[in-house]
């Protein structure tokens, strides 16, 4: 069976695709099979941190306009996190891109797409690909694919910064997220700057939103620096924030 994990963020700019490659990443490596799809139709981006440059061909868009099946969109790259780091027996990757071509996005933009085709296309994926996992990096903020990716989440986790306007911005999420009775939701605190003791931080999650925090990432230089150069927590194991991603992991596994 597969286990949805939807990873959100009321604004933009917290990490999220970053921290799902990564995860997604830690997963497989671990021995589960493993897909990602890219929601972030106006905005897509998390394929530059498997590797791949922006002239792609198979994209989620080619499925949501009815020209392949979903299956055919899924890139297997299994190999690329296989070169930095060993991968259990079984353990496969695959991600479905967002098209970067200024006409696609435009045409996303003017005549939108039709979130059923999407919600279909996830179940298609998962027993296709026999996946144990189903990440969906969302688009930022609440629309009407944010809602369906929340609805069907097994495990939704929200990033926000140690910023008052994404706690406010998060608060409202949690809310939504509780009405459409999401079973599992986790906070992920991102770019945490040193100093402020992650132990207060979480209890203070938990004390605005009654929920549990399944990560303080810590603000990393070497993060920065790294630049979308691949999946940092697979190439940088020791670093704290390498070991945040894989406290997420586990907390993602724990839910099965």
């Amino acid at each position: 069976m597969t286990t949805v994990v939807s990873v959100h963020s009321f604004r933009g700019g917290t990490g999220k695709s970053n921290t799902t490659s990564n995860l997604a990443g830690q997963l497989a490596a671990s021995g589960a099979r493993v897909a990602v799809v890219d929601t972030d139709i106006q905005s897509p981006g998390i394929h530059v941190l498997f590797g791949f440059e922006d002239d792609l061909t198979k994209t989620l868009n080619d499925y949501l306009w009815g020209t392949i099946p979903i299956q055919e969109a899924a890139h297997d790259i299994t190999d690329r996190i296989a070169a930095t780091t060993p991968v259990q027996e079984g353990g496969a990757l695959y991600l479905v891109p967002s098209s970067m071509k200024t006409g696609d996005i435009a045409r996303v933009l003017r005549e939108g797409y039709d979130v059923g085709t999407l919600n279909d296309g996830f179940r298609e994926l998962a027993k296709g690909l026999n996946l144990d996992y189903l990440l969906i990096d969302t688009h930022p903020g609440l629309n009407e694919e944010t809602l369906l990716s929340i609805t069907i989440s097994d495990v939704l986790l929200l990033i926000l910064r140690p910023d008052r306007q994404d706690f406010q911005g998060t608060a409202v999420t949690v809310d939504v997220a509780n009405k459409l009775g999401v079973p599992n939701l986790f906070l992920i605190v991102n770019k945490v700057p040193s100093g402020i003791s992650a132990a207060d931080l979480e209890a203070q999650m938990l004390e605005a939103y009654g929920e549990k925090t399944a990560a303080v990432l810590p603000l990393s230089e070497e993060v920065v620096q790294n630049a979308s150069k691949g999946l940092f927590s697979l190439t940088s194991p020791d670093n704290p924030w390498s070991e945040q991603v894989r406290r997420i992991a586990e907390t993602v596994k724990g839910v099965n």
